[in-house]
């Protein structure tokens, strides 16, 4: 959408008010794995190894390269995506991320949802493992467009990034692929944490620069992603991108931390709070095998 207002100017996205453990924004869902790590080493310290190898799952082989993808939809659907898109009222449009991303976001519209199911069969092919659909939202950025360095929880393992329209080309920067960040081992320091991941050396990042109708399909959760403040080519700068987001196929309940006392016959897993901690203390429970998928 064109003409949309502009977010205003201030601090950009820093540690996540609910969690305590890491400085990126949509670092909850890893706060609350560490979290239910703590609790476990407590409570059955036996069962720990197999709690952490049943979500490898949601890694992401070591030599996987973001994908590009030239021609996900044909010029017909991508006349439908835009049409969809110039509908859209102010009414559509979640406003809580103007002011930080100087973005308005779009969550799990029905038509592209329905598109989303339409290329499980490409992704699957792409990232080699047969995926599910999870979530999809449009991404309006506005000239005061920014997007943080963060790794994006295992809900978006796999993300197909659509160019839809934009004003000028706007890279994205992926790292290779990461182990998930341990809080025993990694330092996040309260300032410049972001420069400090952009310059390490043991970070290597690729730009890709989408033009319209063209995709890149990449893993959100193992890849340090940021897209640098939009280059300043005017106030009505823009660029609407479409993220669809997938998941190893079958995988959705072990996803969800409310499910995890219940799968892992655990009961104090229960216990996790927002901040993705717990405070359950040790009592005698059966040591029973945990499942791997």
């Amino acid at each position: 959408m064109k003409g949309m207002p502009t977010g205003r100017d201030e601090a950009r996205p820093g540690r996540p008010a609910r969690n305590h453990l890491y400085p990126w924004y949509d670092s909850d869902w890893l706060a609350k794995y560490e979290g239910a790590k703590t609790i476990i080493r407590t409570v059955r310290p036996g069962a720990l190894n197999a709690f952490v190898d049943a979500f490898r799952v949601f890694h992401t082989r070591p030599d996987f390269e973001p994908a590009p993808v030239e021609r996900p939809f044909d010029d017909e659907t991508m006349q439908d995506i835009r049409q969809a898109t110039a509908l859209l009222g102010p009414k559509d449009l979640e406003l809580r991320e103007a002011h930080s991303f100087g973005r308005f976001v779009v969550q799990d519209h029905p038509f592209f949802t329905e598109l989303q199911r339409r290329v499980v069969p490409l992704v699957s092919d792409y990232v080699a493992e047969d995926v599910d659909p999870t979530y999809n939202f449009l991404s309006l950025y506005t000239s005061k467009g920014v997007c943080p360095v963060h790794m994006d929880a295992p809900g978006a393992k796999w993300t197909l990034d659509l160019c839809v329209e934009q004003s000028a080309p706007w890279p994205i920067y992926f790292s290779d692929v990461r182990p998930w960040p341990d809080a025993e081992t990694e330092t996040w320091p309260e300032e410049n944490w972001q420069d400090a991941i952009k310059r390490s050396p043991a970070v290597r990042f690729t730009p890709h620069t989408l033009h319209p109708g063209q995709a890149v399909i990449f893993s959100g959760s193992s890849q340090w992603h940021y897209r640098d403040a939009m280059p300043d080519a005017g106030p009505n700068s823009f660029c609407t991108l479409l993220f669809l987001h997938f998941i190893p196929r079958g995988t959705s309940e072990l996803l969800q931390a409310d499910n995890w006392a219940r799968l892992f016959s655990i009961p104090e897993l229960g216990q996790i709070d927002e901040r993705g901690s717990g405070n359950a203390r040790p009592g005698p429970a059966p040591d029973d095998p945990l499942p791997t998928s």
